[in-house]
């Protein structure tokens, strides 16, 4: 009977995965993925897009928050950014839609680096109040933009063809934010397992330690700032081609709140708990929707004359929920959940 698990090689130590079952299991994931839209509807299709898109931007909080410890209020700038710099390029300056998508990442990262700057002398509350108030800087110059951002009345968009795929239907679209969505999370968990992130996950234990071990906190704060703001304004670039408009309007404050959630609710540093969380805020409004209008009555009316406020309890009561129970998050409960699987009924 195996008593433990053994690493015998630094190999072994930083590999994603040494286990069968979790490459079986993720390959199949994979699979159903990819067959779903054959199978669900144009509202489930539509949801699981919009959970893809998330995922990609509350990877993009993890690298910052969860992997170096640098909370930010201030993300829908960035992704603000990001829907405009693809909305501008494609149809102001008619750039072919790979090469905005590109922008849409580079653009943000640009700023990410301005942004970062202040992280080298601010910490916890007063870093957060600097971004918020560089996401009300970039919705102000957005505004007073005139003709190239569209000032208040926003800017159309145009489902594209990329890399020769038509995104004009909801199935192409889906599965090209598949891609990218499995291309992010890739990305960040060997960003995780390698010396950067190991070098991140340092500074946010123990940022005076790791500079006495020789990390440059100044090259991996900006790095973790560059890499959060081009995730996060990819996202915001696929969710412009979503919504076929961009505008100020469509990126509240709230989906700050919302990333925030993500990352406490999925697990603080956790990849994992990144796409845990994002399933779960993005359809907690709809499953509390689908309830009142079970219920019936005024009820039924909440999530459609005060949807933005209902979100904003929900996001709340999921927050202070975690951090009273179970501060580890959906990941901490998932670990649980499968070491009682294997284990048992030698669990206790």
């Amino acid at each position: 009977m195996r008593s433990g698990f053994f690493k015998q090689g630094y190999g072994e130590l930083v590999v994603l995965t040494d286990s069968p079952a979790v490459k079986w299991w993720t390959a199949a994931l994979l699979v159903v993925m990819a067959l779903a839209p054959f199978v669900l509807g144009n509202f489930l299709l539509s949801h699981l897009t919009i959970i893809l898109f998330t995922t990609v931007g509350a990877l993009g909080l993890m690298v910052l928050t969860g992997f170096t410890g640098l909370i930010s209020l201030g993300h829908v700038g960035f992704l603000m950014l990001g829907g405009y710099a693809y909305a501008i390029a494609v149809t102001r300056w008619g750039l072919p839609p790979e090469i905005a998508l590109v922008l849409s990442a580079v653009l943000p990262a640009l700023f990410g680096l301005i942004v970062g700057i202040p992280s080298l002398r601010l910490h916890g509350l007063y870093l957060a109040i600097t971004t918020l108030a560089f996401a009300h800087i970039v919705s102000a110059a957005i505004l007073a933009g005139g003709e190239l951002t569209g000032g208040g009345s926003g800017i159309m968009v145009e489902r594209p063809v990329v890399l020769g795929m038509d995104l004009s239907s909801d199935r192409a679209f889906y599965w090209f934010c598949l891609g990218v969505c499995a291309l992010a999370v890739l990305l960040v968990l060997n960003l995780r397992r390698s010396y950067v992130g190991r070098a991140l996950v340092a500074v946010r234990d123990n940022d005076i330690a790791a500079r006495t071990m020789g990390i440059s906190l100044v090259h991996y704060k900006l790095l973790a700032f560059l890499i959060s703001a081009a995730l996060t304004g990819l996202a915001g670039g696929l969710m412009a081609i979503y919504m076929s408009f961009v505008s100020v309007e469509g990126y509240p404050f709230l989906l700050s709140i919302e990333a925030l959630a993500i990352v406490i609710v999925g697990g603080i540093g956790s990849v994992l708990g990144a796409v845990l969380g994002t399933v779960f805020i993005v359809t907690l409004p709809e499953v509390f929707a689908s309830l009142m209008s079970f219920l019936g009555g005024r009820l039924a009316e909440t999530m459609t004359t005060s949807a933005h406020e209902v979100k904003t309890i929900l996001y709340g009561i999921a927050i202070i929920a975690f951090l009273r129970f179970d501060p580890r998050g959906l990941r901490g409960i998932w670990h649980d959940l499968r070491h009682t699987w294997v284990h048992w009924p030698l669990r206790y």
